[in-house]
């Protein structure tokens, strides 16, 4: 059986592994299909689109019923839509997915001038939903983000007008140049899909998604996000420099205009929500769910470790291990899932003490000691 994932993993990441066999207890893809599938045009063999893990790991594939089939194969043309004007970040491009059809939220971390924007740009115009951004300046306010409750002359009373939070993608550019009581204006709508003025509590669009980006904290002008905003954050993705290879191509197209605004938009927010009820759907066996929790104690238990994992990040965890296994066409959870995305997903959560932070201890270090430390499952063995 060969993979249907068309093309090979990027240049410098691992080649999918063997095909996993499905678990004895009968988890593996059933043949009925689900009642609604998103009709996405799939992106043609030539295009050598794959995913790659916010980690840089490869994806496998497996046998699939028609519906996941199609459910992939849109997840691919996505992919490779967004791939056409953002080179050398397959790894966020992947992330930026999962997070969506998640029902999550996304934190991009990069240094100036590592395509931020642009990636969230060109997301917001392969996807037919409605996009809003807000630039974070150090006098933003709260009510420019939410909205407020203003005089209308003609009406002789008060009424709300909307802010751009009223939307269903929100850029939030360099969210971490404004001050924090601006940042926590975002709590409520990004947990509860709410927002509340003047005692009145309005429902936001769905799908709602906030993608926020942000430099590093140590460059000038910058305010570190509160740790109730970023637990808030379904996923952290650090943007880097691009390979010489993808630097190569950059340079080679850099004398045509944004080719972002040459995408075209495949996926409707109809296709998003079904997409999710189908992942949402992926069995997670008890062992799957006592391996997450294991890792999320470990975390909290590390000694390096001032704050671990929430039971709020170990909830989207699972969210995110039913996608990831969504895409890779099968309908249940496996521990290498969990791994895949333990960094991504739990990184930005972690609070390293201080004292071992001068050390040299790093979030990063504490997810891999739990990986290590607490066995995994023998599930789909």
């Amino acid at each position: 059986m060969t993979s249907p994932i068309p093309g090979p993993a990027p240049e410098g990441m691992p080649q999918p592994g063997p095909i996993p066999a499905a678990p004895p207890n009968g988890y593996a893809p059933q043949g009925a299909p689900a009642p609604y599938a998103p009709q996405v045009q799939v992106a043609p063999q030539d295009a050598r689109a794959s995913f790659s893990a916010p980690t840089g790991e490869g994806w496998s594939g497996r046998a699939l019923n028609e519906t996941e089939k199609r459910t992939q194969e849109a997840l691919l043309a996505l992919k490779a839509e967004i791939g056409k004007a953002v080179v050398g970040q397959d790894a966020a491009i992947s992330g930026l997915i999962v997070a969506l059809v998640a029902g999550g939220h996304a934190l991009l971390e990069g240094v100036p001038g590592v395509a931020k924007t642009l990636l969230v740009r060109t997301l917001s115009r392969a996807l037919d939903v409605d996009m809003a951004r807000i630039q974070f300046t150090p006098d933003l306010m709260p009510a420019d983000i939410t909205g407020s409750m203003v005089w209308d002359a003609g009406q002789s009373e008060f009424v709300f007008r909307e802010g751009p939070v009223f939307t269903n993608l929100l850029l939030a550019d360099e969210i971490n140049r404004t001050p924090p009581k601006t940042q926590s204006a975002l709590l409520e709508s990004m947990e509860e899909h709410t927002v509340s003025i003047d005692g009145e509590t309005r429902q936001l669009p769905e799908p709602f998604m906030v993608i926020a980006t942000q430099n590093p904290v140590e460059y000038e002008g910058t305010y570190p996000l509160p740790e109730a905003q970023l637990d808030r954050f379904l996923m952290k993705t650090s943007i880097g420099y691009p390979s010489r290879a993808a630097m190569i191509d950059v340079l080679d197209g850099s004398a045509a205009p944004d080719r972002s605004k040459n995408l075209r938009p495949l996926v409707s927010g109809k296709d998003i929500v079904a997409w999710s009820a189908l992942a949402s759907g992926n069995h997670t066996d008890r062992a799957v769910l006592d391996y997450v929790a294991a890792l999320a104690e470990a975390t909290r238990e590390d000694e390096s470790s001032l704050l671990g994992v929430s039971t709020r990040g170990a909830i989207g965890m699972v969210r995110c291990a039913r996608v990831w296994a969504a895409a890779q066409g099968r309908n249940f959870v496996l521990p290498d899932d969990i791994k895949a995305l333990a960094v991504p997903v739990w990184a930005h959560r972690i609070i390293v003490d201080p004292d071992a932070a001068f050390s040299g201890a790093t979030s990063e270090g504490v997810i891999q000691r739990a990986l290590t430390s607490v066995p995994a499952p023998a599930v789909g063995a």
